[in-house]
């Protein structure tokens, strides 16, 4: 009989556990599909999720669903915008409510929430993305019944966990951000009066009108709420909170009625210890405050008290009152003493514009420098108006002897002020700054800042400042950083609408500066940074150093400089007007000692971009050749002769391209064209290997004689080539053309083509013109073509000489030819005339013979005779054999020949 039982009981386990794992696996798609058409049915919106998840086992005895990825997309207005995500929603009901049709509530009694962001917004016309529920259609039959649920809340606990909340009222310009947020409940809000026991913490932020009142504050909440679903009143019961290490205490209720919501909070410090001012400020600037010796009171009280609707807010008090407070942190010499703090922010009319803040008194003193501030400021939520004054003396070293300010900050200096201002924002963000009246002074002397931002430290010897109703007046900034010095004085237009308005600086100023040197604003870039790359064909990520242009800045500065270091070069006396704006410096007339001479410069200069960029022409007077190109590397690129030139130039140049983070340029890039002028020069052959190479191949020049003064040459350079345009030169009495281009990676191909007389083609080819008895003949021009090729480093050079001498020879046989043929001509007229003179006895015969051979002759026939083919023979074998000759000795090159 035990047997039997047992073995009933262990059958009906193993079904019921069978039925355990399969219902879920029958169940699975029912579950997706009650979810979603229960919630889509009743949101204008689009919930969605991956997987829907169910067990019976994990939550026993009640069923347990998970939802992971779940969204919540909003539909017009908002189309498109994800209103809440979450990385798993997990949710424990009765099994029971499984098996309810899709028009039946279903009741949760736990809900988890992991990794959510809920982002609530409003836009100016008043729409809110949250606002998604549909509305129901009344009908007849349904007028009596009341309203169904398809959720019913019966839970005993919650938890949302690693979660963010955004609110962002884009009508108004408030912010609230809830971050790293996690927060819990438990109690039985299944009853009808309970209590609801939360533990919450969080980061908060709270920004208005771009300004950051709370910035990440750490907030923790402790809270018993008394729950009465009956009247909708939620009241604070027991409640403990704090403010980054401020703590608070609340007392009070919210009722949530039909048309709005009725509040009536009180809060405040549970002590008057000062200590409660220092856990205000953020944790990391305010660590163990535990141990910092205090004196005096420091107390927060407010009240919110009032309707919540869409036209009102509760009104409020908040009160913040210190007297002759001190404190002093432990390891640092100074304290800060006679702290008075009387502050108050109000709002009395329940309409949010109406919110003002009094400052009516904050000082403190920190040794005997004394800091005073009281303010006004009205409309807060609105068309902010303030007026507000201060004045005092700080020396800024002693705020880091009674402050743990971090020791980077590293401040030095005294810092006077007296000022008083008066605006509205309006006015301001309409531009109307005749608006607004600012009047009073400011100076700091002895101040030095570093930063990481900066390559060196900024030594500000003295600056004042004063304020006028319209405009800000630089009376003098005198400072260092690195090796630069900098004396300026100038007026600003906009100080106001630069700090409140996000617009650019407007000014004039004037800079003096002994030495200036660019380095010294090079500032290492931690982040990837592009440049371009050496071909000019893309960007890589790289740590160099880069100067950029403010994008605030759009002003005018007359500058001048006894010194301008620039790279490796030394600018003196340098003069001109420096226009800035757009992330753009514009220069003009611009002039500067240099290499010997003067440099002019107009032009444009623009980080705006990826890659700097430039535009820039310069005028090159008198500078000194040698200095030139060794200083200038472009110069260097330009010309394949650059070491071995010595002399002065003149040059104008037009020059584009992309700057290295260096501000040097990218040769790679540049584009342009060069007029220049050489003055007195001088070429050194043993520092240019293409002059040694030409000296070689021609053993009739000699390069160190070349006329080069005067010479003026134009070429043009793009892509990475240089182009020369034609240009010619005289060595005594050759003329040479010269044209070609080279790359800026000095791959050179030229071309030279020089006229060269037979006279310097040797001591064979004089010979061969003295046999000829004709001087003229030495004069004779023959082209000799120079190809160049190669680098500039090492260079090769191929000569046409040999073609040459060959037409130089065929010019002198063609001559020595008609020289021959006019000789006949003449000899012919002389037969002629001894034809007719000769007495009538003269044979027939003869007579004709003498006529016949004179007319061959001339006509250049064949003479019957041997003696006239010799003499011819020998004439035309003269000729050749001097060719021969020649041809010879100028391709032997034993020695170079010596012209006579």
């Amino acid at each position: 009989m035990k047997k039997k039982v047992l073995k009933i009981t262990g059958i009906t386990l193993l079904i019921l556990l069978a039925i355990i794992i399969a219902v879920p696996l029958f169940l699975q798609g029912k579950i997706e599909e009650i979810i979603k058409n229960k919630v889509n049915n009743s949101i204008n919106a689009t919930l969605d999720f991956e997987d829907a998840n169910l067990s019976l086992l994990k939550s026993f005895p009640n069923a347990n669903v998970e939802l992971t990825k779940l969204s919540l997309v909003n539909k017009a207005p908002f189309e498109g915008d994800t209103l809440f995500v979450s990385s798993e929603i997990e949710l424990a009901m009765s099994i029971k409510e499984l098996f309810k049709s899709a028009d039946e509530p279903i009741v949760i009694k736990t809900l988890n929430i992991d990794g959510a962001k809920l982002h609530i917004k409003a836009d100016a016309e008043g729409n809110a993305n949250y606002d998604i529920a549909k509305e129901e259609e009344e009908s007849p039959s349904a007028t009596s019944e009341e309203p169904r649920d398809n959720f019913t809340l019966n839970m005993d606990s919650y938890a949302i966990t690693n979660s963010e909340i955004i609110y962002d009222d884009l009508g108004s310009g408030m912010k609230l951000e809830v971050s790293e947020m996690n927060h819990s409940g438990t109690g039985d809000l299944s009853l009808e009066r309970s209590e609801l026991k939360t533990l919450t913490d969080a980061l908060v932020s709270f920004e208005m009108d771009s300004t950051k009142y709370l910035n990440k504050n750490k907030i923790n909440l402790d809270a018993l709420i008394g729950i009465d679903l009956s009247e909708n009143k939620y009241s604070f019961l027991e409640n403990k909170a704090m403010i980054n290490q401020l703590p608070l205490v609340f007392d009070g209720f919210v009722r949530v009625n039909e048309d709005n919501q009725e509040v009536d909070i009180t809060f405040k410090t549970p002590s008057s210890d000062f200590k409660n001012f220092l856990a205000v400020i953020p944790e990391a600037y305010a660590a163990n405050i535990e141990n910092v010796q205090t004196t005096g009171n420091f107390e927060v009280n407010g009240e919110f008290k009032g309707v919540v609707d869409e036209e009102h807010i509760p009104t409020f008090k908040i009160a913040i009152n210190s007297e002759n407070a001190s404190f002093k942190y432990p390891d640092l010499p100074k304290s800060v003493r006679n702290v008075y703090i009387d502050t108050e922010i109000n709002n009395e009319t329940g309409i949010t514009e109406d919110t003002y803040v009094n400052i009516n008194k904050l000082s403190f003193l920190i040794d005997e420098d004394k800091f005073n501030l009281n303010a006004k400021i009205r409309e807060l939520m609105g068309n902010t108006k303030v007026n507000a004054h201060m004045d005092g003396t700080i020396n800024l070293e002693n705020i880091s002897q009674a402050y743990p300010v971090p020791e980077d900050y590293n401040l030095k200096g005294i810092l006077n002020a007296d000022i008083t201002t008066a605006f509205d924002m309006a006015s301001l963000e309409k531009k109307q700054y005749q608006n607004t009246k600012t009047n009073g002074k400011a100076s700091v002397s002895g101040f030095e800042y570093a930063s990481e931002e900066l390559k060196n430290p900024v030594a500000i010897n003295a600056a004042a400042v004063t304020f006028n109703p319209n405009t800000v007046t630089l009376d003098s900034f005198k400072g260092k950083t690195g090796s630069t010095d900098f004396d300026a004085k100038g007026t600003l237009t906009n100080l106001l609408g630069f700090m409140f308005n996000n617009e650019n600086i407007e000014g004039n100023f004037t800079l003096a500066s002994n030495q200036f040197a660019l380095n010294d604003f090079m500032v290492e870039e931690t982040e990837e940074v592009s440049e371009a790359l050496e071909d000019g064909t893309g960007s890589t990520p790289t740590g160099e150093e880069r100067i950029k242009i403010p994008s605030f800045l759009d002003c005018t500065v007359e500058a001048s400089a006894n010194t301008v270091v620039y790279d490796n070069l030394n600018l003196k006396n340098v003069k001109g007007t420096l226009l800035i704006k757009d992330e753009t410096a514009t220069v003009k007339n611009l002039t500067s000692d240099l290499f010997g001479g003067t440099l002019g410069l107009s032009g444009a200069v623009s980080t705006k971009q990826e890659n700097s960029t430039f535009d820039l022409n310069l005028g090159m007077n008198n500078f000194n050749i040698g200095e030139s190109f060794a200083g200038l590397d472009m110069l260097k690129t330009l010309t394949p002769l650059a070491a071995a030139l010595q002399g002065k130039l003149n040059s104008d140049i037009k020059i584009s391209g992309i700057l290295k983070d260096d501000f040097t340029p990218n040769l790679a890039t540049i584009s342009g064209n060069l007029l220049a002028e050489l003055l007195s020069p001088k070429l050194d052959a043993q520092k240019a290997p293409l002059v040694s190479s030409l000296d070689s191949k021609l053993n009739f020049l000699d390069t160190k004689e070349i006329n080069l003064d005067g010479l003026k040459t134009a070429l043009s350079f793009d892509n990475g080539t240089v182009k020369v345009k034609p240009f010619s030169l005289k060595y005594k009495d050759i003329n040479i053309n010269v044209d070609g281009s080279h790359t800026f990676d000095k791959q050179m191909q030229y071309k030279a083509t020089l006229d060269v007389p037979a006279k310097y083609l040797g001591a064979e080819v004089n010979k061969l013109i003295a046999q000829m008895n004709d001087q003229s003949l030495g004069e004779v021009t023959v082209p000799v073509t120079a190809n160049i090729g190669g680098d500039f480093t090492n260079p090769s050079v191929s000569t046409d000489l040999t073609s040459s001498v060959k037409t130089l020879t065929s010019k002198l046989v063609e001559m020595q030819k008609n020289k021959l043929v006019n000789q006949g001509k003449d000899k012919a007229k002389d037969l002629l005339s001894d034809v007719f003179k000769k007495d009538e006895s003269d044979s027939t015969a003869s007579k004709s013979d003498g006529v016949k051979e004179a007319i061959g002759n001339i006509l250049g026939s064949k003479k019957d005779t041997t003696s006239t083919d010799s003499t011819e023979t020998k004439k035309e074998d003269e000729v050749k054999n001097a060719a021969k000759s020649i041809l010879g000795g100028l391709l032997k090159k034993k020695k170079k020949d010596t012209v006579n």
